[in-house]
């Protein structure tokens, strides 16, 4: 417990400061600490341009570490799947909050599903990973780009600009809008990316009260789950706008808890992918991930990623 109001580093969109007040609240709630949310501008909140013209990995995390390293902030929360895998000298992730649904989801016009879009129907994602997935389908789609925040995405839609968008559950889910999903999807068809629905929360790695704090939101099997998604996409050397998906979960196998992985690698035109899946003990997430991805890099998945490298 420490006696200092603790200042929450966010990002000012919706869906940030949904994330953020959720784990404020409970901070308050269950730990008995006071905390303020602070807005920091993220380089990506600042452009418009596509995720991977901006560089790619970091563009909405580096403003918010600079500011926790020159103490404007004492935690910050992020999205975990936006982190760069290298770690971050000097700070450390105090705890992995219990993860909200994993999957992606549709939001089409008149209430259709994926299998339902007639031929030729225009769907908007700013991922290339949903991108070569959705062009794997075969079903005659036009993926196209899109950049925006959830109100923007759905707009396109709600406009007729697009027939249907594709995001992540777990964004909706935290600004209560599951109303307007038209169909979540199977990870068979569209797996999701490294980390998708996980928080990471981050602060500085001397500040040992607040981390000890912090620990109690930890959940051991979202951090574990986590990890081995995140190994496998620093063993592919691939950065969160690549065309590579994964899922962990932790099952129950014949001596203990077990991560089950699976992992995928496309092309973005959709031509070919390769999937793969691991097990492994929860103690070993990172090396079920690092496998994984050894196994991938073996069957091509490096050509697969091609220029999005």
């Amino acid at each position: 417990m420490t006696d200092r109001t603790l200042r929450l580093g966010t990002r000012g969109s919706a869906l940030a400061l949904a994330q953020s007040g959720g784990v404020a609240a409970t901070v308050i709630a269950e730990l008995g600490q006071e905390v303020e949310l602070v807005t920091v501008q993220t380089h990506g909140d600042l452009s418009s341009l596509a995720i991977s013209q901006l560089g790619g990995t970091g563009v909405f995390v580096t403003a918010l570490r600079d500011a926790l390293l020159a103490k404007e902030v004492d935690f910050a929360v992020h999205s975990y799947k936006d982190l760069p895998t290298a770690p971050a000298q000097g700070l450390v992730i105090a705890a992995v909050p219990r993860r909200q649904d994993a999957r992606d989801v549709l939001v089409a016009r008149d209430g259709l599903t994926l299998g339902e879009l007639p031929t030729g129907s225009r769907v908007g994602t700013g991922s290339p990973r949903r991108t070569a997935q959705l062009r794997a389908l075969g079903l005659g789609l036009e993926v196209l780009p899109i950049r925006g925040n959830v109100d923007t995405r759905i707009r396109k839609v709600t406009e007729g600009e697009l027939d249907a968008v594709v995001l992540a559950r777990a964004g909706l889910a935290r600004l209560d809008r599951l109303d307007e999903v038209t169909e979540t999807l199977d990870p068979l068809q569209v797996l999701p990316a490294p980390a998708q629905g996980a928080l990471a929360i981050e602060c500085r790695a001397d500040d040992t009260d607040l981390i000890d704090l912090l620990r109690a939101l930890d959940d051991p099997d979202t951090r574990a789950a986590v990890e081995a998604e995140r190994a496998l996409l620093a063993a592919l050397e691939a950065g969160c706008s690549a065309p590579v998906g994964a899922l962990a979960e932790v099952v129950e196998g014949d001596d203990g808890s077990e991560i089950y992985l699976r992992g995928l690698v496309a092309a973005l035109d959709g031509t070919d992918v390769v999937r793969l899946s691991a097990t492994g003990p929860t103690s070993d997430a990172q090396g079920v991930g690092r496998r994984l991805a050894a196994e991938l890099l073996d069957l091509g998945a490096a050509e697969l990623m091609g220029e999005q490298r």
